[in-house]
């Protein structure tokens, strides 16, 4: 697979669905495609002649989210969860024979949106469903095959209702939506977790407290690690759409709605550079003096062939030309083709000129999260180099794009100092000292001006009115069944409350320099939700310490897709040993990655509106997609492909993969909860689901 993967062509397209393919799962032979959908039906196709063997009418009263085969049970038991809160168990042979579609087993005891379903390779009997209640449940088939709302179900493995964290050093208070979880396939006792917060957790299920019941509301059991990308670790407003294990459990895998995918090491082992404690976070912008004005040379353990030498440094001066000619991108993937390929020994000052030549194109290209990437490799140049000027002049750079003017200057007076000659360096200090007053100038005149009060209510009186006419235009739609009205619960305009909140995120690191706040977030939530926080608050004042300030940051980056349409969209790695790594977009297309180095390999036509779900085959050289059509697409590499792709630096694909930076830059969270989204999108809601799109 390794070796053809640019050739993948879309060889094959069922069609058997009637919505949206939400899921995607094989068996453990591969002989298998388990399929999920809005149509509510759960498909089991053929894998050697591409045929739909059985459809499987799950009685599910919303979209399905997640399927799964239970594994030793002669792939006879399939596993649904859905909108509906509900997780449903089906024995496919009980179905052909009798055409009855009553589930196996029948839980009822999530009370949001079931995200998730995870199994353990050769365990007929666990079922782990994560759900956007806060609860990871565990369901024993031994003990119990059905469960409702109004039973007291034992089955909460993980209680994280109150689990949520804004910053990697705040505790654990916020209310917290399971969106993903994965099992680690050599360490089965492992589960990793992702929801709405930066941070994914792992999780030892054998130090974990016993099962407890829905209305015993427990605090948040500690976690044996936290990954999560440094630069996004204060980032309160984000929040994860997918995790996974790598195929040999040592590495995770993050997708974030609006950000990137990344590439986190599952264990530390003696890299002690990948672990980082949340004091930690504001030193890497942080000015350190340089000890005795001594510079400092990392040591080579091994001598360097000169054949390698010799290859390195003629790509190093091929991606100064590319820079040079404002092929910034293609100075990024040369530069990394050299830093991040395993194996491959630099010499010191090598590595501090790919370093600083990489943080450069960041800066000049300016894609999102660009400049964190500079300030990283910056950092990384400056402790081979205390005293580099190209260093400190990369880091001042970028530090500016980010609105940290300070800082900026700072880094870019030090360079100065080590370079006073330098006529262009002196040019840059007083052009940051400039910038630096102008912003806290535009930031004294809105703290004056523009963040009065009365300024404000005209925007939240006319969403309050637009929700409260849409509530009532909803209360003369027909009633609808006792379960959906469980789903659908009741929400009155009086029992909403209003939360404004202004904050500046990376999403606008160019618009910073105004000195204005970049974005205003408006949310909507219940007003019985405050009471709950503010509870929780008072029970984790309580509670004991927990794991808060050690987490692991990111190991590679895969950017160029775009992640905010949807709220399931998936990132896989591929091949049997996961030497790739691939994503669905809100483009149509899906992406490919080499894993190690994060090069861009290839994009391919998988959708007509988004790809959602990449599953690659257990043991053959094949991919199988779904997305927003009704169609599951199978990719296989072929010498002679139709489909869309670009192969390294296309004009294209750079377009393709620009704009999908600018719509990311554009997107802006809203908290609006499910139910008046629902409502709000009216008779298009029946057309369109709205499960299919972000919560």
């Amino acid at each position: 697979m390794e070796d053809t993967l640019q050739e993948f062509k879309d060889f094959c397209s069922s069609q058997g669905h009637n919505g949206c393919v939400n899921s995607l799962a094989w068996n453990t032979t591969g002989s298998l495609l388990l399929s999920g959908s809005d149509d509510t039906r759960v498909n089991v196709w053929d894998y050697n002649t591409r045929k739909l063997l059985q459809s499987v009418d799950s009685g599910h009263i919303a979209n399905i989210f997640c399927t799964k085969f239970l594994p030793a049970s002669g792939d006879d038991i399939v596993v649904s969860g859905a909108g509906d809160s509900e997780v449903r168990i089906h024995r496919r042979s009980r179905v052909a024979a009798t055409g009855s579609s009553e589930p196996f087993g029948l839980f009822r005891c999530h009370s949001k949106r079931v995200k998730k379903l995870a199994v353990e390779e050769g365990n007929p009997h666990l079922i782990w469903s994560a759900s956007e209640d806060g609860t990871l449940r565990q369901h024993d088939l031994r003990q119990s095959v059905t469960c409702g709302a109004e039973q007291e179900c034992r089955n909460i493995l993980l209680d994280l209702r109150n689990g949520a964290k804004k910053t990697l050093s705040d505790p654990p208070k916020g209310s917290f939506a399971l969106k993903s979880c994965s099992i680690n396939p050599t360490r089965p006792h492992q589960i990793l977790i992702g929801g709405s917060d930066s941070f994914a957790r792992l999780y030892d299920r054998r130090m974990l407290p016993p099962l407890t019941p829905s209305g015993q509301q427990s605090k948040p059991p500690a976690c044996v690690c936290y990954y999560c990308p440094m630069h996004l670790s204060d980032r309160a407003s984000l929040h994860l759409t997918h995790v996974t294990f790598s195929p040999d459990g040592g590495e995770v895998l993050l997708s974030y709605s609006g950000e990137h995918v990344y590439l986190l090491d599952a264990y530390n082992g003696n890299d002690a550079s990948v672990v980082y404690a949340a004091g930690d976070v504001p030193r890497r912008t942080a000015l350190v003096p340089i000890v005795n004005g001594q510079q400092y040379k990392v040591p080579s353990t091994q001598e360097v062939p000169s054949g390698n030498k010799r290859e390195c440094k003629e790509l190093l001066e091929e991606a100064r030309r590319a820079l040079e000619e404002g092929n910034s991108f293609c100075a990024i993937e040369t530069t990394s083709e050299v830093l991040e390929t395993t194996g491959v020994v630099l010499e010191p000052q090598l590595r501090h000129d790919l370093l600083c030549l990489r943080a450069g194109a960041f800066v000049k290209r300016g894609w999102k999260n660009d400049m964190h990437m500079a300030v990283r490799d910056s950092n990384a140049a400056r402790l081979i180099d205390p005293m580099s000027v190209v260093a400190h002049h990369r880091m001042a750079e970028a530090l500016s794009q980010l609105g940290r003017h300070k800082e900026a200057w700072e880094f870019a007076t030090r360079a100065h100092h080590l370079d006073p000659e330098d006529g262009t360096l002196s040019d840059h200090v007083t052009q940051l000292h400039a910038k630096l007053v102008a912003a806290e100038q535009a930031r004294n005149v809105w703290n004056n001006e523009e963040t009065k009060p009365e300024r404000r209510p005209s925007r939240i009186q006319s969403l309050r009115e637009f929700l409260f006419r849409q509530e009532q235009d909803h209360s003369d739609s027909s009633d609808e069944s006792r379960r959906a009205e469980r789903y659908d619960s009741d929400l009155e305009e009086e029992d909403m409350e209003m939360e404004i909140e202004m904050s500046v995120t990376e999403d606008n690191d160019r618009d910073r320099e105004s000195g204005a706040p970049s974005s205003l977030n408006l949310r909507v939530r219940r007003k019985c939700d405050g009471v709950r926080e503010k509870q929780a608050n008072t029970v984790a004042l309580g509670a004991p310490e927990l794991q808060t300030d050690i987490a692991m940051d990111m190991r590679q980056r895969y950017v160029g897709h775009c992640n905010t349409g949807t709220d399931i969209k998936q990132a896989s790695f591929l091949g049997e040993r996961g030497k790739f790594v691939a994503s669905g977009s809100d483009d149509g297309l899906w992406f490919i990655w080499e894993k190690e180095t994060g090069r861009f390999v290839t994009m391919l036509a998988g959708d007509d509106s988004v790809v959602n779900c990449i599953q690659c085959h257990p043991h053959d050289c094949l991919v199988a997609t779904s997305g927003i059509d009704n169609t599951i697409k199978l990719w296989s590499p072929s010498s002679n492909t139709e489909a869309r792709r670009a192969k390294g630096a296309d004009s294209d694909a750079l377009r393709i993969m620009a704009d999908n930076q600018q719509q990311m830059r554009r997107h802006r969270e809203i908290g609006l909860p499910i139910e008046l989204l629902q409502r709000i999108r009216g008779v298009e809601a029946a057309v369109h689901p709205f499960e299919c799109t972000q919560s």
